[in-house]
C-alpha cells in the first residue's frame, strides 16, 4: 500500500471551487449589505442630526452584537455543524437593511444594525467552515478566496450608497433587500453540499485536537494574534466610519467624491486579501504576517501629512498590505488549535471586528473634542503594535 503524502496537483483536485465560490459570493453580499450601514453615515448625520459619537455607537452596535455571537456560534457548531442556519443569518440581514430604511428615529437605526450584527455572527462561522472543509488542503487559498468576497462587498458598498442610495433617499437601502433573498437561496445550497459532505466524510473520524505547541504557547500566540487582529480592525474602523468625512473637512471633496475616496482604500483591501492567502500557502503564514503588519508602518505614518493625490496613494498601499494578513491570521490560529475552525472564525471575525467597533466610538468621541485630522494622527502609531510578530512561534509540520 502506498504511504506517499499527496502532491499539490492532488489536492487541487479535491478542492470544491464551485462551493468556496458560492460561499464567497455570498460573503460579497454580506457585506455589500453590511457596509451600506457605514456608507449610509453622512446621510445619517443629516437627517437625525446625528453627532460622531451617535455615529460610532452605530458602528458599535452592529461589531459588538457580531463579536459578542460570532464566538459563541462558532463554539457551538464545532460541536453540532448547523450548515443550514447559514439562510437563518442572511434573513436576519434582510430585516435590518428594512429597519434602516424606514427607521423614524435613533434606536431603530440601533436595532437596524443590531440585526445587521446578528446576520453577520451567523454567517461567518459557519462559511468559514464550509470554505475549509471544500479546500481540498489548500486553507490558504480557500480563506482568501472566501475573505475576498467579503472585501470586494465593502468596496462596492460605497458606491452602491453614493450613486443609488444618496440620490434616492433613504428608503432606496430596502431595495437591496433582494441581495439578502439571493444569499439565502444559493446559502439553502451551500449547506446541503455540506450536510452531504459530513456524511461522506464520516467514516474518517473526527479531526485531532492535539495542540501543535504547549498550551501556554498556543495562548500566547492566539493572544498576539487577536491583538494584531484588534489593531489591524480599529484602524480600519477608521477609514471606514470616519475617512468620509476626513477628505470632505480637509480636502473639501463633495459626499460622492470621498465615497470614491474610500472605494480607492476599500478595493486595494479586496485585493490584499486575494493575494494574502496564496502567497500564505506557499511560504507560510507567518511570513505574511510579518511582511503585512510591519510593512505598512511607515506608510501609515505618513498618511495624516500627506496632500490629496498621495493620500489616495497611500490609501491604496496601506489597504493592499495591511489586508494582506487577515486571511493568514485565520489560517495561522486554526493550524494552532486543530478542530476548532468555527471557534476561531467566531473569534477573528467577531470578537477582534467587535473591538474594532470599540474602538470607533472611542475614536468617535476624539473627533468631537479634538477633530477628525487628530483622529487621523493617532490612528498612525496603532501599527507599531505590529512589532509583536517577533514573538509569534512556528508551527511544527504535521
Amino acid at each position: 500500500m502506498s504511504t506517499a503524502v499527496p502532491t499539490a496537483p492532488m489536492r487541487a483536485a479535491q478542492t470544491s471551487f464551485s462551493i468556496i465560490v458560492a460561499v464567497s459570493v455570498c460573503h460579497m453580499l454580506n457585506d455589500i449589505m453590511q457596509s451600506l450601514l457605514t456608507s449610509l453615515y453622512p446621510l445619517l448625520k443629516d437627517n437625525y442630526a446625528l453627532d460622531f459619537v451617535q455615529i460610532g455607537l452605530l458602528t458599535m452596535a452592529f461589531q459588538v452584537t457580531a463579536s459578542l455571537l460570532q464566538p459563541v456560534v462558532g463554539l457551538v457548531t464545532d460541536r453540532w455543524p448547523m450548515p443550514l442556519s447559514l439562510p437563518l443569518g442572511m434573513g436576519s440581514t434582510f430585516f435590518g437593511l428594512i429597519f434602516l430604511a424606514y427607521a423614524h428615529s435613533f434606536p431603530v437605526l440601533v436595532l437596524g444594525a443590531c440585526l445587521i450584527g446578528f446576520g453577520s455572527a451567523v454567517f461567518h462561522p459557519e462559511s468559514s467552515r464550509v470554505a475549509r472543509a471544500a479546500s481540498g488542503g489548500r486553507h490558504g487559498l480557500a480563506q482568501s478566496l472566501f475573505q475576498v468576497g467579503g472585501n470586494t462587498g465593502t468596496a462596492i458598498g460605497p458606491l452602491l450608497a453614493a450613486f443609488i442610495v444618496l440620490p434616492f433617499g433613504q428608503s432606496s437601502v430596502a431595495w437591496f433587500s433582494v441581495i439578502a433573498l439571493l444569499g439565502m437561496v444559493i446559502l439553502v445550497w451551500v449547506g446541503r453540499w455540506y450536510a452531504g459532505e459530513r456524511i461522506r466524510t464520516a467514516h474518517h473520524g473526527p479531526v485531532s485536537r492535539t495542540l501543535p505547541l504547549p498550551g501556554g504557547r498556543v495562548a500566547w500566540a492566539l493572544f498576539i494574534l487577536v491583538l494584531l487582529t484588534t489593531t489591524k480592525n480599529v484602524y480600519m474602523s477608521s477609514i471606514g466610519s470616519y475617512f468620509t468625512f476626513y477628505t470632505i473637512e480637509r480636502f473639501g471633496l463633495s459626499v460622492q467624491e470621498a465615497q470614491l475616496m474610500l472605494f480607492l482604500f476599500l478595493g486595494a483591501s479586496a485585493a490584499g486579501v486575494f493575494l494574502g492567502g496564496p502567497i500564505g500557502d506557499r511560504f507560510g503564514a507567518r511570513f505574511v504576517i510579518w511582511f503585512s503588519i510591519l510593512g505598512v508602518i511607515p506608510f501609515a505614518m505618513l498618511l495624516p501629512y500627506a496632500d490629496l493625490f498621495w493620500t489616495g496613494v497611500l490609501t491604496v498601499v496601506i489597504g493592499l498590505i495591511f489586508s494582506s494578513a487577515f486571511s493568514a491570521i485565520v489560517v495561522f490560529a486554526q493550524e494552532l488549535v486543530p478542530g476548532r475552525v468555527g471557534l476561531i472564525a467566531g473569534v477573528f471575525f467577531g470578537f477582534a471586528f467587535g473591538a474594532g467597533g470599540l474602538g470607533a466610538a472611542a475614536l468617535g468621541v476624539f473627533a468631537d473634542s479634538h477633530g477628525i485630522a487628530f483622529v487621523y494622527r493617532i490612528c498612525s502609531y496603532l501599527p507599531l503594535l505590529g512589532i509583536l510578530t517577533v514573538f509569534l512561534p512556528r508551527i511544527p509540520a504535521r
